[in-house]
């Protein structure tokens, strides 16, 4: 008998979004003739790559770079060096009618639709404005398209003719939601799109934005500092500080088991849903501020904020690495250590009257 030829594997599916060393400062100028005199660091240095149908979640402290970064993923903002693969073509060099042609497929939810609907605009008009802008399906038929857009987030038609002061603050970002969605992108950016809804509103956004991303195949840049709602909405978390990636992994591994300490401060300001595992919890609690991204500490950016911080965190920067042979990368000196930061959510020993 001939030996069977086996079947060759398939090839890997390329990501949708890959980022590498990408870098985004702003020059500081001081002085009469505005010399540039330093830079601060927004981003520095990040790398990540989203996949067909992925939702990656962000998640930092305000001041971390978080929205920075979103932005020069869309190229709303040059950046300083690195690259942006939008599928296998690279965004970051482009410019003019071939920029404007990629930015169809990549869109951004905004963090409040108030501000970024135009308050002089109808909802239908907005929409209409989106689907004329990006040259969306024949004239002749967008006005159909309009009002299918607004049913596809959950909205009546019956709210083509009324502006954006008009609709709630939910309402409002389906709106949002709905015109990210009329040049029918392949990767949509959420810049804190549920921060400025009320708690009930948010999981209803979220569901709805899980919903669209697994019906038309989306991919997500999940941007929050809400861990419970990334952790329920993203496949995979990166943690930012100070510019840079410190942790990047699965969301349930990295929120069950912390491999930097950083990722379990954010983790432990979680409020917990039983209130005798909240009263008995012990919390990390960081001390200061974020440090200036103009002048970041030496070493581990982190160390100055650190309750494990040892001698070698405050001169030695440490490298983003794969944890315990894992999928999971950390930047942290100790992490393959006996993490003490991972025992802080065990239940306090009950306290016995004298």
């Amino acid at each position: 008998m001939p030996t069977p030829t086996p079947t060759p594997a398939p090839e890997p599916t390329p990501p949708v979004i890959s980022v590498r060393g990408l870098v985004k400062h702003f020059p500081i100028r001081s002085g009469l003739l505005r010399r540039t005199t330093g830079a601060v660091r927004a981003v520095d240095g990040v790398s990540f790559d989203v996949g067909a149908g992925e939702t990656l979640g962000l998640v930092g402290e305000s001041g971390s770079g978080k929205s920075t970064l979103a932005r020069a993923v869309l190229r709303l903002t040059d950046v300083t060096d690195g690259s942006v693969l939008l599928e296998g073509e690279e965004v970051t060099t482009l410019h003019g009618g071939a920029l404007r042609s990629v930015r169809a497929r990549m869109q951004m939810v905004f963090q409040d639709p108030l501000a970024s609907l135009n308050p002089r605009m109808t909802i239908g008009a907005v929409l209409r404005e989106a689907l004329d802008v990006n040259d969306v399906g024949a004239a002749a038929g967008r006005p159909a398209r309009v009002r299918e857009l607004l049913e596809l987030v959950g909205l009546d038609p019956a709210l083509l003719n009324r502006y954006p002061h008009q609709l709630s603050g939910g309402q409002r970002q389906r709106v949002g939601i709905a015109r990210a969605l009329a040049p029918e992108p392949r990767f949509v950016v959420c810049d804190e799109a549920i921060a400025a809804l009320d708690v009930s509103i948010q999981a209803q956004i979220v569901n709805l934005l899980a919903q669209l991303r697994d019906d038309l195949g989306l991919s997500y840049l999940f941007i929050s500092h809400d861990l419970s709602m990334v952790r329920h909405l993203a496949d995979r978390v990166a943690v930012l500080y100070l510019g840079q990636v410190v942790e990047l992994g699965p969301a349930e591994e990295l929120c069950e088991r912390p491999g930097h300490p950083y990722t379990a401060a954010l983790l432990s300001a979680v409020p917990s849903p039983d209130p005798e595992l909240e009263a008995s919890r012990a919390r990390l609690v960081l001390r200061g501020d974020v440090p200036s991204p103009a002048d970041p500490p030496p070493g581990c950016r982190f160390h100055t904020r650190c309750p494990f911080a040892t001698d070698r965190c405050r001169v030695e920067e440490p490298a983003l690495r794969e944890l315990d042979g894992s999928a999971r990368l950390v930047a942290c000196h100790h992490a393959d250590a006996e993490r003490p930061w991972q025992r802080l959510d065990a239940p306090r020993p009950e306290r016995h009257p004298q």
